[in-house]
């Protein structure tokens, strides 16, 4: 199996350089990473991919820059999570390769439609553990539950998953075996 970290930010956005963090990423146990904000090459045995963070309110709004070269040049193209439409339009955009930050939304905005739309499009939700990690008290219990959530839509309707650490240094990144134990927490598990 293939590990690959799906969203680590470093130098400018974080403070650790790409050659860095994908050595240690390979150091780590990943095959992969992917960069947001940073071009993508292979480096130190590792493979980095490109991807980029679309934020919008509708689907005409994701279409448009899904179409800009910047975007054309990514490999993976995120779209940050909305309320339940947008989300819903969002999975259904044939160039999104993922629906991320569902742990902001509101708890239900992404429903069993939008879970049957991204099983049938290979649409990926990606679930972030920089929330499990840097939040505390009520903030983290939510997205561990929006997390069990999620799960249970991805037993039933089989839809792909990405897991990120969101790391920008080094220091946040974590390793294959401690992102097993972050997602137990939520019931992943396997």
């Amino acid at each position: 199996m293939k590990a690959t970290d799906a969203s680590v930010c470093p130098y400018p956005a974080g403070d650790s350089t790409l050659a860095r963090m994908a050595l240690e990423a390979a150091e780590l146990g990943f095959d992969s990473i992917v960069t947001i904000g940073e071009g993508g090459s292979r480096s130190c045995e590792i493979e980095v991919l490109r991807g980029i963070v679309i934020s919008a309110t509708s689907q005409k709004e994701i279409i448009r820059q899904v179409r800009k070269p910047a975007a054309r040049g990514a490999d993976v193209i995120f779209v940050n999570a909305g309320d339940i439409p947008f989300n819903r339009a969002a999975v259904s955009v044939r160039e999104v390769h993922a629906i991320r930050n569902i742990h902001a939304a509101r708890r239900n905005a992404f429903d069993h439609v939008a879970a049957r739309s991204a099983a049938e499009r290979g649409t990926a939700v990606d679930i972030s553990l920089l929330p499990i990690i840097q939040y505390r008290g009520i903030r983290r219990q939510r997205a561990l539950q929006q997390y069990a959530d999620l799960l249970t839509l991805k037993r039933r309707y089989d839809f792909p998953l990405m897991i990120s650490s969101g790391a920008r240094s080094i220091l946040e990144q974590r390793s294959v075996r401690e992102i097993q134990g972050l997602c137990a927490l939520f019931g992943m598990t396997g």
